[in-house]
């Protein structure tokens, strides 16, 4: 496996930035990114999140929807996702069901272990 695409359920900028910091503070049941729930304390990133994704011998990248979009204009997948890119070729590794599904860090963190055999 080349790498691991994650993409948010979330556009880029410091405005959208905001949003989410008031939405996760006042409104977290109405916050439409559960990846970026998982993987983000309000004003940074998990501790443990960010242990695990620079101890990885995975190659993972981040982008916002927006990004994603601009970047891969023919793609059609829900958010948030977790893709494999093989060869140029982006197949879904955790789909956006499975990542609502998660409650935790250590969830997410498992998932990816089991989906991809790390160890």
């Amino acid at each position: 496996m080349s790498k691991l695409l994650f993409v948010y359920n979330a556009n880029s900028g410091i405005d959208n930035m905001v949003l989410d910091v008031v939405l996760k503070l006042f409104r977290p049941e109405t916050y439409a990114c559960n990846l970026c729930a998982i993987t983000y304390n309000t004003f940074s990133e998990n501790k443990k999140w960010k242990a695990f994704r620079q101890q990885n011998i995975v190659e993972m990248d981040f982008l916002h929807t927006d990004e994603f979009e601009a970047k891969y204009k023919d793609s059609l997948f829900t958010y948030p996702i977790i893709l494999k890119e093989d060869n140029n070729t982006l197949q879904p590794f955790l789909k956006t069901n499975t990542i609502n599904k998660l409650k935790t860090v250590d969830d997410l963190i498992n998932a990816i272990k089991k989906h991809n055999s790390l160890q």
